[in-house]
């Protein structure tokens, strides 16, 4: 500053674009001072938090990309086990398809069966009634035709031996021209 008051005083003129010298050795020495302060006191502690935020990047990224890749394998996995889900339902479908084709026929068959044994036992129970009918039509026309035939012949044939011969050679008779006929 004096330097600066001596320069005015004697009059000469000075450059504005260069500094006089005793501020330019005080500027570089003030300049190298704090240069140094940051060389050796921040420039470290700036690289080490740089490099700790490039660790936690990079790890990261490979935390990222195991994640990825771990989650790929699952989705693989669930892919997998969807197929084989799926193929699963597939084999339960047709087997229960062919249990339900097989139910089927082995009630169809049944069924048949139940027919077959409800039209046999209606063919016994018609034969059955039928000879009862008959042997009721037998006792009701001979009792007839003993009762027409004692009137006829104007004694009484009660007596159950001779009564029964005659019906039966009576039946036997019809049943010979019925035959005939066919």
């Amino acid at each position: 500053m004096i330097a600066n008051l001596v320069q005015l005083a004697s009059g000469e003129e000075q450059n504005p674009l260069v500094p006089p010298g005793p501020e330019l050795l005080v500027g570089t020495i003030a300049f190298a001072i704090v240069f140094i302060v940051f060389w050796k006191k921040l420039l470290p502690n700036i690289n080490k938090v740089l490099e700790e935020r490039r660790e936690a990047i990079e790890g990261g990224i490979e935390k990222a990309e195991a994640a990825q890749t771990e989650a790929q394998s699952v989705l693989e996995q669930y892919k997998a086990q969807l197929a084989e889900a799926r193929h699963e339902a597939a084999r339960l479908r047709q087997e229960a398809l062919e249990q339900g084709t097989a139910l089927k026929e082995e009630l169809r068959a049944e069924g048949q069966r139940q027919r077959e044994e409800i039209i046999a036992a209606g063919h016994a129970q018609i034969e059955a009634d039928r000879k009862a009918a008959s042997q009721a039509l037998r006792q009701d026309v001979g009792k007839l035709a003993t009762d027409l035939a004692g009137k006829l012949v104007g004694e009484s044939l009660e007596d159950h031996a001779r009564q029964s011969r005659t019906i039966d050679r009576f039946l036997d008779e019809l049943e010979e021209k019925a035959e005939a006929a066919r």
